[in-house]
């Protein structure tokens, strides 16, 4: 019985699926963090790009 017993803990797969799921989670989060970081400059010109060519956009007239 004992054995039995050792014998499912070594067969069991269980939870390797969600362990699969968590570390491709994990490396498309870096990816992201990766592509933000390196592009964030670009990114960030053409939001101001864009506010810039909207009328009353971005204006600093104090009446937001």
């Amino acid at each position: 019985m004992l054995v039995n017993k050792i014998k499912g803990l070594f067969i069991e797969e269980e939870g390797q699926g969600m362990t699969e799921y968590g570390l491709i989670l994990g490396l498309i989060a870096v990816g992201v963090i990766g592509i933000l970081v390196t592009l964030g400059g670009e990114i960030k010109g053409v939001f101001e790009n864009l506010t810039g060519r909207i009328p009353g956009v971005g204006s600093t007239n104090g009446t937001d």
